[in-house]
């Protein structure tokens, strides 16, 4: 990233390397220790795993081992994926609770001439944490930052959703409070695009009614304990998904929530008529409608009933 300021205010800030830690650095990908060079001074925006620590490039464990301090959330997590891979950086917590008083300390760590990784608890940096606050201070104060993309859970929902990819919006957590989620949701109800949110397991039932209640019969997917052992992902139109969980599905875990765009930016009747024409020439009903349905974002049970009518209509 090109730092933004005045470029002349570097050297007068940076100290040279005499002001960094001096040990080993090393990591162990797959088992046997191999050194790690020390970064370049600056800060360094990690991705790390969303569950299944296998998923971390080699990019960011180098940099994670040869950086002179880990900037994490929660040290107890960040320790947990430094142990499986034989990291012994120092780590310190950053988080939304003491990102006042800890960032300036970061970056006096950069004006001393230190490499800082950032990482969340999972997933990429600055997406739903306090993260943006330091880059764009380290930034503006003429210091380097540099992103090690990788995992992300936003991404992963989405692919795994079934619904558009060409565009969407990340809304992240909804308020807790139903008054401020009704119209929250009331002001993203418009947005043509694939909408991506965050949720706890203890809200996400009263989240789907209200999701349900405001953005009417759209598809939707939802991806719980994403990359781990008991991942789910369920997808029906969002007063079937609320049904359930109102009903006692699963709720422990993380979830990424994926709902369709709006129905008005969808496919005309026409145009849905036509795609369903075509499909039940090539292949059967039940697959035919997932097709469609995935091709318009139409819910599975109103192309399945225009289906069952064309196919009536075809046998008169």
């Amino acid at each position: 990233m090109t730092a933004r300021g005045d470029a002349s205010r570097v050297p007068q800030m940076v100290k040279d390397d005499k002001n960094r830690p001096e040990r080993a650095r090393s990591y162990a990908p797959f088992g046997a220790p191999m050194p790690a060079p020390p970064p370049r001074p600056g800060l360094y925006l990690v991705a790390t795993p969303i569950g299944n620590l296998g998923d971390v490039t080699l990019r960011a464990l180098e940099v994670l081992a040869g950086a002179d301090v880990i900037a994490c959330e929660d040290t107890r997590v960040t320790r947990k994926l430094a142990e499986r891979y034989g990291i012994e950086t120092p780590l310190t917590p950053y988080h939304e609770h003491n990102a006042t008083e800890a960032r300036p300390k970061i970056l006096a760590r950069l004006a001393e001439g230190q490499a800082v990784a950032l990482v969340s608890d999972a997933g990429t940096p600055l997406i739903s944490d306090p993260g943006y606050k330091l880059a764009r201070d380290a930034s503006d104060a003429g210091f380097t930052v540099t992103a090690l993309p990788g995992a992300s859970s936003v991404l992963t929902g989405l692919s795994l959703s079934g619904l558009p990819t060409d565009r969407f919006f990340f809304e992240g957590f909804l308020p807790p409070k139903q008054v401020a989620r009704q119209k929250r949701i009331a002001a993203i109800a418009t947005i043509p695009a694939t909408l991506v949110l965050f949720e706890t397991g203890p809200r996400v039932a009263e989240a789907l009614a209200d999701l349900a209640a405001g953005l009417g019969a759209r598809n939707a997917a939802i991806c719980r304990e994403l990359t781990k052992l008991h991942e789910e992902v369920r997808r029906d139109d969002l007063a079937k998904l609320a049904q359930d969980y109102a009903q006692g599905a699963e709720t422990r875990g993380e979830f990424v929530i994926v709902v369709a765009p709006p129905l008005e930016a969808e496919a005309a009747d026409a145009d849905v008529d036509a795609l369903l024409r075509n499909a039940l020439e090539r292949v059967s009903v039940k697959d035919a409608v997932g097709e469609v349905a995935l091709a318009t974002g139409r819910p599975k049970r109103e192309v399945y009933q225009r289906a069952l009518e064309l196919a009536k209509d075809s046998d008169d």
